[in-house]
């Protein structure tokens, strides 16, 4: 719903700024005045054209803003959520300049976007049906949205679409088993050759940091047995060995710490360096008894060493790189051994839900055609009362490749003249009639939709000129068409007739006004004073007469009886 639209620097329009309301809207004014300028610039709002012509004389920009309350459509909310929007306090601003240059910007929620994504939310928040504006009523997806909501298909619409996601998520999946199945074949050689080559080499974690002690230690046995056997010597066996002096001067401590018993302490502390001086001659002696050359085992160890170097070069620089690999090679080759079998599944799944998604939008097909039917005899009914008697209004369907929506494919096709071929909208020329064709559908789509519909009550429903070459009890029916339909739908409309404005909910008046030889639009809320002349010169013309002023205060107290 528009809450609030600003306008600056636009045609005539120096600056105004409106607040709307729900329900019944409607903006009054002298021929010329600039009603339609105000359709213009929320035209713009919801991804109309801009035109730099429209920016007012010595200004450099135009700059138009609207606040809307955000619908609560989970469709709505991933829309702005897959282009980073936020609402605040349920609000959306929309803001749109057009610079004096030709250029233009958009902005939603105080960000930069393109008008194309206005575009794309315009649908979510309103609709604007009037001479060239026609945001929903020419677009194909939008008839047949209006179709599925005058036909309650809503919870078919929800199944067909989750069938339709699952049906091409299996179509996709299979797409890539297919398309990667050549490359994977010819890759599958070369990881069953590298599975079994790390496989056969039989690694063990740390086992190269093992080979590398081994080795060095066989290729320096001689020096080892030298250096060893030196250290023994020197610790047990020659004559001046550490063992046996430690032993002569613990001796002698003794002797002396029977005289000084002070000395028992330095006697006692020699008994753990012997201690350990003898046990660091047993490992020596038993380390020399195991230490021997073997030429034949060095060779085992360096091939063996050559076969991890080998491994870590092509496979990883550590061996748990080398077995990441071997685990993730052998995970690939049991995905191709087992792609048979998930390429079967795949298509006994995609034929499963092909039949599926058949089966329900032949369903949701016959429910919309019959909806269509009762949809033609109510528009034909309504555009009667509307001053277009012997209007004929079909609704053609056509088969399309599969969607989320179904297979099916609508237009709606309109004669307005007896004799003539139903023809698609877009070859109607009178903006008027298409203003009334779109008063017909909404006011049936609306009747069939519960009353307290809130996702309904949001949108905005703009007609300019839906009045256009028609009086007296037509235009009282017109109006009455409008205030059934303001009951589930925001409306603003733009009319001449006093019989149609007797019937607003809130009522504005658009005029102009001269300042400092320039001209000023302004629009006005009215009061119930103001209201009652603003009809009063509806009915009278240029001079407003007080048999006028009796006649539309009369009106608008027999429009709120009814």
């Amino acid at each position: 719903m528009l809450v609030e639209l600003v306008v600056e620097n636009y045609a005539v329009i120096e600056r105004v700024r409106v607040r709307f309301h729900r329900g019944l809207n409607l903006l009054t004014g002298e021929t010329g005045s600039g009603k339609s300028i105000v359709v213009g610039a929320l035209g713009l709002l919801l991804g109309g054209r801009a035109d730099s012509t429209v920016v007012r004389t010595g200004s450099d920009r135009a700059r138009v803003t609207g606040i809307f309350d955000a619908p609560s459509t989970p469709a709505f909310r991933d829309l702005l959520e897959r282009n980073g929007i936020e609402c605040e306090d349920g609000e959306l601003l929309i803001e749109r300049e057009i610079l004096a240059g030709g250029k233009s910007r958009a902005f939603l929620g105080s960000r930069p976007v393109t008008a194309a994504l206005l575009r794309e939310i315009a649908p979510h928040l309103g609709d604007i049906h009037g001479q060239h504006d026609q945001q929903e009523l020419f677009s194909p997806s939008g008839q047949l949205s209006m179709l599925d909501g005058y036909a309650a298909t809503g919870d078919a619409l929800d199944r067909i679409a989750d069938t339709f996601t699952q049906w091409r998520a299996c179509a996709t999946q299979l797409e890539d088993l297919d398309r990667g199945e050549q490359e994977t074949l010819r890759l599958a050689d070369l990881w069953s050759f590298q599975r079994r080559e790390i496989e056969e080499t039989a690694l063990k974690p740390g086992e190269d940091d093992e080979l590398e002690q081994e080795r060095r230690v066989l290729l320096n046995v001689t020096r080892l047995q030298e250096q060893a056997g030196a250290a023994y010597d020197a610790l047990y066996e020659s004559p001046n060995a550490a063992l046996g002096q430690i032993r002569q001067a613990r001796r002698r401590l003794d002797e002396l710490s029977r005289i000084d018993a002070s000395l028992e302490s330095a006697a006692a502390s020699l008994q753990p360096a012997e201690f350990a001086v003898e046990e660091a001659a047993h490992t020596l002696r038993s380390y020399l008894g195991k230490l021997e050359a073997d030429p034949r085992r060095l060779e085992e160890v360096e091939s063996r060493l050559a076969a991890l170097d080998k491994l870590k070069r092509k496979y990883g620089a550590e061996i748990p790189e080398v077995l990441a690999y071997l685990a993730d090679v052998t995970q690939k080759l049991t995905a191709i051994e087992s792609a048979g079998d998930r390429r079967e599944q795949l298509a006994r799944r995609r034929q499963q839900l092909a039949q599926q998604f058949e089966k329900l939008a032949a369903e949701l097909s016959e429910a919309r055609r019959d909806a269509a039917q009762r949809l033609q005899c109510e528009v034909e009914r309504e555009l009667g009362s509307l001053a277009m008697g012997g209007t004929v209004f079909r609704v053609e369907f056509s088969s399309t490749d599969w969607t989320p929506h179904g297979a099916d494919r609508v237009r709606f096709l309109v004669s307005p003249n007896p004799g003539e071929e139903p023809r698609p909208l877009d070859k109607i020329a009178s903006g008027g009639e298409l203003s009334r064709l779109a008063l017909a559908l909404k006011t049936c789509i609306a009747a069939s939709l519960p009353v307290d519909d809130e996702d309904a009550a949001q949108r905005t429903l703009v007609f300019d000129e839906v009045d256009a070459g028609i009086g007296g009890g037509t235009a009282e029916a017109v109006g009455r068409r409008l205030q059934r339909l303001a009951a589930t739908h925001q409306l603003l409309c733009v009319t001449h007739l006093p019989q149609i404005a007797a019937l607003a909910d809130h009522h504005y008046t658009v005029g102009k006004r001269e300042s400092g030889g320039r001209t000023l639009a302004t629009v006005d809320e009215l009061d119930a004073e103001s209201r009652i002349r603003e009809v009063g010169r509806m009915l009278s013309g240029a001079k407003t007469t007080p048999e006028a002023l009796r006649q539309a205060e009369q009106l608008i107290r027999a429009a709120s009886r009814k």
